[in-house]
């Protein structure tokens, strides 16, 4: 069973990966607003839920973090001179 739960906690984590790639990248954040906020929260409630449990920790607390990222950069988009030169 623990076998089962890392293959889906590293499906899940690299589900976030390119997102939180891209944005880091062009420093915006192309989601909707209510959905990064509520996968943060529910994120962050899951990780204090499944404390005592080392994967499912793990897997919350990377998704909190890569939503997060993307979060900031929705909120606070890098800002880029004329023509999109920084």
């Amino acid at each position: 069973m623990k076998l089962i739960g890392l293959i889906g906690l590293l499906a899940i984590v690299a589900c976030w990966i390119p997102q939180t790639l891209e944005v880091l990248k062009t420093g915006r954040a192309n989601m909707k607003l209510s959905f990064l906020i509520l996968y943060l929260l529910g994120s962050i409630a899951l990780t204090i839920y499944a404390l005592g449990d080392a994967i499912f920790v793990t897997l919350n607390l990377l998704t909190t973090v890569g939503s997060a990222i993307n979060l900031y950069y929705k909120l606070l988009p890098k800002r880029t001179g004329p023509a999109g030169v920084e």
